[in-house]
C-alpha cells in the first residue's frame, strides 16, 4: 500500500478504494456460470454502491484538529494534514507520495510549488474516493 493509501485508510476510507477492484473477480464467475440464479449477481452489486457512500473527511478532520494540541490547518497545508493523520510529514515522505500521485517534475524542484501542487491532488483524490471535500477547497 502507498502513502495515499494510508491517508485513505486512516480516513476509514481504504475499504472504497479496495472493494472496487475485488468487486469484478467476484462479479465475473457469476456471469459465466449460466446456472447461477438471476438473484445472485444483484446481491454481488450491493457492495459496490455501498463503497460509494460519501465519507464527511471535513467533519472528521476538524474534529482531529479539535483534539489536537498543535494548531494545524489542514486546510491549507499538506504538512499539517499529514501531522493531523499522525503520518510522517517529513520533505522525503511528501516527495514519495508526490511521486506516487504523479507530481510533475519541475515542481519536484520547489518544495512549496510541490507542496501546494501535493495538497490540491490528496484532496481530490479524496474526494474521487468517496470524501465530501467542499469545492473551496479543491479550486
Amino acid at each position: 500500500m502507498g502513502i495515499f493509501g494510508s491517508i485513505l485508510e486512516k480516513l476509514g476510507m481504504s475499504h472504497a478504494s479496495d472493494q472496487p477492484a475485488a468487486e469484478p473477480a467476484q462479479a465475473a464467475p457469476a456471469a459465466v456460470a449460466p446456472e447461477a440464479p438471476a438473484s445472485a449477481p444483484a446481491p454481488a452489486a450491493a457492495p459496490a454502491v455501498a463503497s460509494i457512500t460519501m465519507m464527511d473527511v471535513v467533519a472528521q478532520l476538524e474534529q482531529r484538529a479539535a483534539a489536537s494540541a498543535q494548531k494545524l490547518n489542514w486546510r491549507v497545508s499538506i504538512v499539517d494534514l499529514l501531522k493531523l493523520l499522525d503520518m510522517d510529514s517529513s520533505l522525503a515522505a511528501r516527495k514519495e507520495l508526490a511521486k506516487e500521485l504523479y507530481c510533475p517534475d519541475e515542481l519536484m524542484q520547489d518544495s512549496a510549488r510541490m507542496n501546494m501542487w501535493l495538497h490540491k491532488n490528496v484532496l481530490a483524490n479524496i474526494a474521487a474516493n468517496g470524501g465530501n471535500v467542499p469545492a473551496e477547497l479543491l479550486d
